[in-house]
């Protein structure tokens, strides 16, 4: 399972067409994401005091496009998965909205 935080607007939008696209595909090429290890860092050091997000849980099995593991841009000696396509929304096996505690952090519940 690997995961990826998008704004809940966009997710409900792409569960109408079937496929998700987030920006990143157009501009870098791949869409991030993190591992369950990873993700509340990420949260906490790019998304902190955002609102309106989601946590896609995507399993990997059936996800159509291709993953990479990468580098990550603050963690370059840790990989990151990267997909290399649109995530086809049946790959999608959870969606988990994202709160905001009073200092602008994220908790979330044990995902992986």
């Amino acid at each position: 399972m690997i995961y990826h935080i998008c704004k809940k607007s966009d997710w409900e939008n792409s569960a109408v067409v079937g496929v998700y696209r987030a920006d990143t595909l157009d501009s870098e090429g791949f869409i991030h994401c993190s591992t369950s290890a990873q993700v509340l860092r990420v949260l906490n050091s790019f998304y902190k005091g955002q609102q309106g997000l989601v946590l896609l849980a995507v399993e990997l099995s059936h996800l159509v496009s291709q993953v990479k593991w990468e580098p990550g841009l603050d963690k370059p000696d840790e990989l990151f998965p990267h997909v290399f396509g649109p995530i086809n929304t049946n790959a999608i096996e959870k969606v988990i909205e994202l709160e905001n505690c009073v200092d602008g952090n994220f908790e979330i519940p044990p995902i992986g």
